[in-house]
């Protein structure tokens, strides 16, 4: 194994996301369960959510961002030196959907695989990225976050159906000049609240079955206020961390893009970070919570709307099924292709 290269520096080079063009309105869920728009928006700040069409599976979206991505980096798909897909909704149990997306692009031969940390899968799969990089022997990475949770969404249970969307984010990881790219990172998992998160059946442990398809097994479950309490203190905690380990204080920071789970989760992580709500950046509204995707797809949002500078320090936070989080701090890089 080769010895890390301290010299190189990592960043973003292109961004690039994807959602269905089916469109779930609060309105059109009034009239599946016992909900309302008042209710949905007062609790959760979502309007709209993304639903893909029968047939389209996680590596479609994958694709697509990541033609969004590459082409946002100036690079062709051979350019490339590892595919990494964060989703909990692969195409199928094996092979991964990040070898799917390698086929997808024409590639051969590089790494693809899959990585499973819930919403927090984006910046897992960044930071192990990052890591790959750094020891020298590759050179780009493309990173997807991608979850096609109505696949996996009960539409009878109203308190998660309202909740849960699809769509993809991706990125083009590689070198950036000195003092830009990711400047701190911090992964964390607390394994013994998993149970609070879960999708019960379809694994080693519950395999499918006539009983666990009766009893709804293959569905998100999930207790909402331990999820509230423990994303609200983690994404607070965590920031700070890596803010602090890259030598910044919260006032360097310039945007925040959190998981986009909940806008009264956001709303209170700024109030403890300090960080004015406008600072965050939030798309939760139309496109629900995306899992893996989410902060990728915010991301890409962000970058191509113009407010997201050059030399802008943004933080990525986010909380998952696990319990798992990751939180990284960049400096934004907008040179395009460093080497």
């Amino acid at each position: 194994m080769r010895e890390s290269e301290p010299n190189r520096h990592i960043g973003v080079l292109g961004t690039g996301s994807a959602a269905p063009e089916h469109i779930l309105t609060n309105a059109e869920l009034e009239t599946m369960v016992d909900t309302s728009d008042d209710w949905i928006v007062s609790r959760t700040g979502i309007k709209e959510r993304r639903i893909a069409d029968e047939g389209t599976a996680s590596s479609q979206l994958a694709y697509e961002a990541a033609l969004r991505a590459l082409e946002s980096a100036t690079i062709e798909a051979h350019d490339l030196d590892v595919v990494i897909c964060a989703t909990v909704t692969p195409d199928m149990a094996f092979p991964a959907t990040a070898c799917i997306l390698q086929d997808l692009l024409g590639l051969q031969r590089i790494p693809a695989f899959d990585l499973s940390a819930g919403c927090s899968g984006f910046g897992y799969a960044l930071t192990v990225a990052e890591s790959m990089l750094l020891s020298g022997q590759y050179k780009r990475a493309l990173v997807v976050g991608v979850d096609v949770l109505s696949r996996i969404t009960d539409y009878e249970d109203r308190s998660t159906c309202v909740l849960f969307g699809d769509g993809a984010g991706a990125v083009v990881l590689g070198e950036v000049p000195e003092g830009f790219g990711i400047l701190a990172s911090e992964l964390g998992a607390d394994g013994a609240s998993g149970s609070v998160l879960q999708m019960p059946g379809g694994g080693s442990l519950r395999p499918a079955s006539l009983s666990s398809v009766e009893e709804r097994q293959h569905y998100i479950k999930m207790q909402g206020s331990d999820v509230f309490k423990f994303a609200v203190r983690i994404m607070d905690e965590s920031a700070k961390r890596v803010v602090e380990k890259a030598g910044l204080a919260m006032e360097d920071v310039h945007w925040v893009v959190p998981h986009q789970a909940n806008i009264r989760i956001i709303s209170a992580a700024a109030t403890r970070l300090g960080v004015p709500e406008e600072r965050f950046f939030v798309n939760v509204d139309r496109y629900g919570n995306t899992s893996a995707a989410s902060i990728g797809l915010a991301l890409d949002e962000l970058a191509r709307s113009g407010d997201l500078k050059h030399g802008d320090h943004v933080v990525l936070v986010g909380f998952g099924a696990g319990l798992t989080w990751s939180a990284l701090v960049m400096k934004w890089w907008a040179g395009g292709t460093h080497a």
